[in-house]
């Protein structure tokens, strides 16, 4: 079923919505919800949690990308339960290497989450992105975004491991020069 179809199911209150909003995006959420948390039962809680989520914000709200739209708010519950977890007890997955990485290049006064949310910044990122290769986008995406392993990207894209290292290295390091250029105190 197409995304106009499903947005429609739940502008019509239909619980079919739901059911078809986990056929076309259960896996891809819980890729997302998987590669913070690192746990199947946390990523289910957090992939029918999304589903809750859509569920209350379809109405008012008419997403333009239900994928994109569903992910963030994977992503978002992903992250507030991943600090919960880790408040008590401190982990080492591969979200904590990623925004480690990333402050070398994003201004943190409190927490990298915060400093990202900041609109100015996010605007920036995608105008930063948008100008990137589809190789480099893909890359820096996968890492940044989903938490994906440089192991797993290297295999999905055919690339050796110090081949997307260096690539997001790079791309960190040209990140940090256009925030800085546009006037973000590093």
């Amino acid at each position: 079923m197409d995304d106009k179809k499903i947005i429609g199911l739940y502008l019509d209150r239909s619980e079919q919505a739901i059911s078809e909003t986990a056929k076309k995006y259960g896996r891809y959420c819980h890729y997302i919800a998987f590669h913070i948390l690192h746990n199947q039962e946390d990523s289910e809680e957090c992939v029918n949690d999304t589903y809750f989520r859509a569920w209350n914000a379809i109405p008012p709200s008419q997403p333009k990308r239900l994928q994109t739209f569903l992910g963030k708010i994977t992503r978002n519950l992903s992250l507030n339960k991943w600090e919960k977890q880790t408040a008590q007890k401190r982990g080492s997955g591969q979200m904590e290497h990623a925004l480690e990485e990333l402050a070398e290049c994003i201004p943190s006064e409190n927490n990298v989450d915060k400093v990202i949310e900041d609109k100015l910044i996010v605007q920036i990122i995608n105008d930063f992105l948008d100008h990137l290769s589809t190789e480099k986008r893909k890359i820096f995406v996968r890492r940044y975004f989903y938490f994906s392993s440089i192991k797993e990207i290297a295999k999905d894209y055919g690339l050796s491991e110090s081949n997307v290292t260096v690539t997001l290295f790079r791309t960190r390091q040209m990140l940090k020069e256009v925030l800085e250029k546009e006037g973000v105190i590093l």
